[in-house]
């Protein structure tokens, strides 16, 4: 896995990467999303791939951790997206929303790379609204499935709705091209 990110108003992913960046609009950072949690970063919460369980952590806010934004309907709207784009693609989609490290996607390909043993068949949404970032990173077997330009397209598509303020819109129409550009699986060989 390898990467790289545009600046504001750029977002050329680098040749033979198979991940993508681009840039967000500002919202606050908290989860969205279900199954396994993701390490959290430093001001940022955990949003985990969708899975068997098919539930939202929730635990960050009754935890006391950082405050999500997300009412529960939009928690739901990602849940669901986050489960059908993993079913229907066989690829294990995730979602982070909160701060990054610096350099920023370093720090997201450490989120992807904390995924495990289904890194490589992931994709990670990591969004930084604060910081107006926003990365793709996919694993080894997931990248064949979505090149550089399927990436690019969904970050634009994001990117649009976060400049408007739709920042759950985003993520769902994000997943939702990605889950398209991906197809389903094939029955006659295995991506994992």
């Amino acid at each position: 896995m390898a990467g790289g990110s545009a600046p504001a108003g750029r977002d050329a992913p680098q040749p033979g990467t198979g991940v993508a960046g681009s840039t967000a609009a500002d919202a606050g950072p908290a989860p969205g999303s279900s199954g396994r949690p993701i390490p959290p970063a430093p001001g940022g919460v955990p949003a985990a791939p969708a899975g068997a369980g098919g539930t939202v952590d929730r635990s960050a806010a009754v935890l006391g951790r950082t405050p999500s934004p997300f009412t529960p309907r939009q928690l739901a709207r990602l849940d669901e997206a986050l489960t059908m784009s993993s079913r229907e693609t066989g690829i294990d989609f995730s979602v982070y929303v909160g701060a990054f490290d610096e350099p920023t996607r370093q720090h997201a390909e450490r989120l992807h790379a904390g995924l495990g043993v289904t890194a490589p068949n992931s994709v990670l949404l990591a969004v930084s609204p604060g910081q107006r970032v926003l990365h793709i990173v996919t694993g080894e077997v997931s990248a064949r499935r979505l090149p550089d330009r399927s990436c690019a397209l969904a970050a634009l598509s994001m990117q649009a709705a976060f400049s408007v303020g739709d920042l759950v819109g985003g993520i769902v129409n994000g997943l939702r091209m990605l889950s398209d550009q991906a197809g389903h699986p094939s029955p006659h060989r295995s991506f994992r």
